[in-house]
């Protein structure tokens, strides 16, 4: 079982302190919870795993890669992983959410981009998205702005993922 295969929501959707309404982790050992709530991708990275997975022959070079592909319940543009710190908070105009740790892939993003080595691209380019807790309940809707406001600035998302993947079987 999964949950990676996330679908794009045309509506607002209500967000708790374990997420957002609807959404499903299969395997809360390593996803989901409240460190774990909400899991933010730069859509800037969309256009590399297109190519690759096209060069990979696992999809068709024009093959659309939609929102959600990468396992992610809030796809993000103009922030990526070497702007966020631990603690920084993300201000929608109907919730806060803070910045926790970066998402580390698993096997099962090797069967959703349809070959092997996506894990140790992943993992090699830094492009792992981060996952936010709820620090103030409500609502996200679909191309709402959001203000980001610094934390403490002590770890950044980029540094601590190359520090726990360092070493790591790929």
């Amino acid at each position: 079982m999964s949950g990676i295969r996330k679908r794009t929501v045309e509506g607002p959707v209500n967000v708790g302190s374990l997420g957002l309404a609807g959404d499903e982790q299969a395997d809360l050992s390593v996803h989901g919870g409240l460190a774990k709530a909400v899991y933010a991708y730069p859509m800037e990275h969309y256009p590399f795993w297109q190519t690759v997975r096209a060069q990979a022959k696992a999809a068709e070079p024009d093959a659309p890669l939609p929102p959600g592909s990468m396992g992610e319940n809030l796809s993000l543009s103009g922030l990526l992983e070497n702007q966020v710190w631990i603690g920084d908070v993300l201000r929608f105009p109907g919730c806060e959410l803070a910045v926790s740790e970066p998402r580390f892939p698993c096997f099962k993003f090797n069967a959703v981009m349809g070959f092997n080595q996506a894990v140790k691209m992943m993992t090699q380019s830094g492009s792992c998205g981060f996952y936010l807790s709820v620090r103030s309940p409500g609502v996200l809707r679909p191309g709402e702005a959001f203000e980001l406001i610094p934390g403490p600035r002590e770890v950044g998302i980029s540094e601590l993922f190359r520090s726990r993947s360092a070493g790591r079987k790929l």
